[in-house]
């Protein structure tokens, strides 16, 4: 089969392809099929780039620059992605006193602390993540740096992220 097309006029001048076997393709059909190949390409790029935030991360002190913790980000069978403390670098023992519900006084090491995320656009968004050092639960975004290879992990106290802070998380 020859993929050759020849743009024509028809006689009503309205615009068409013609393949090498003189079968018309008009454009509706062609806009389709040329939406079709971008949506999968999109999401092709968009598996890839979440494929990436997936894994163990060493978590940064904000006040001295040492790794606090290592943090495994992993998809779950519902699709969305967690975050669990892998280990704690300083005082490995020590237990979230400030949490409510059902993470109260419970080990920090072994806690889910990034919850229910899902990849929009090459973000997760739509999930939570637990501070454990003052046990207060914030809205996050985690977005990829494929030039440095790090995650910006955002908690924020409204929706729309304006009001909280980010972190910077390197690959371990």
């Amino acid at each position: 089969m020859r993929f050759l097309y020849i743009f024509v006029l028809t006689k009503q001048s309205t615009a068409c392809l013609q393949s090498a076997n003189n079968e018309p393709i008009k454009f509706k059909k062609m806009k389709k099929i040329i939406g079709l190949f971008m949506f999968l390409l999109l999401a092709t790029t968009t598996f890839a780039q979440t494929d990436k935030m997936l894994g163990k991360w060493k978590t940064i002190d904000d006040a001295d620059g040492s790794v606090k913790s290592i943090v495994h980000l992993f998809k779950a069978t519902n699709g969305k992605i967690y975050g669990k403390v892998e280990k704690l670098m300083k005082n490995p023992h020590r237990k979230c006193t400030e949490c409510t519900g059902a993470n109260k006084d419970k080990p920090i090491e072994g806690m889910l602390i990034i919850n229910g995320m899902m990849e929009k656009e090459g973000t997760l968004t739509g999930g939570t993540i637990l501070d454990p050092a003052n046990g207060k639960i914030y809205i996050c975004t985690i977005s990829y740096n494929a030039k440095d290879d790090k995650l910006e992990v955002r908690g924020s106290l409204d929706k729309k992220g304006w009001i909280g802070r980010t972190q910077t998380w390197i690959r371990e």
